[in-house]
């Protein structure tokens, strides 16, 4: 049950929105127990942003919800992917990336909990 949640300051193309899903569901498997089949994905493009007070670059922040935990190697894995993966599909410098992560005890899903 994992969920990424991308914000960019610039827009989104089709291409490399469905790129972006392509990459973040390999991604995801990073995470030991993780997998693209229980991956949701949330896009907002184009959102006015600034990083250090300068807006005249992008910047992307991604938000990166698991159920339960995983391992201090496994973030280190997915933020170098992560980062990488939107420095091709989108250009955004590495140094304009910011990635926050939360791991939830309790997700819902169809009427229930895990």
């Amino acid at each position: 049950m994992p969920c990424i949640k991308t914000t960019v300051s610039k827009e989104i193309s089709e291409s490399a929105r469905n790129s972006l899903i392509k990459k973040f569901g390999e991604a995801i498997a990073l995470f030991p127990g993780k997998s693209e089949t229980w991956l949701m994905l949330t896009f907002d493009d184009n959102v006015p942003m600034t990083l250090g007070g300068d807006g005249s670059e992008d910047c992307a922040f991604l938000e990166v919800s698991i159920f339960g935990s995983a391992p201090a190697q496994a973030y280190d894995r997915m933020t170098a992917a992560l980062t990488e993966i939107i420095g091709e599909e989108l250009g955004i410098a590495p140094g304009r990336v910011y990635i926050k992560y939360e791991e939830a005890g309790h997700w819902g899903w169809s009427g229930r909990n895990f």
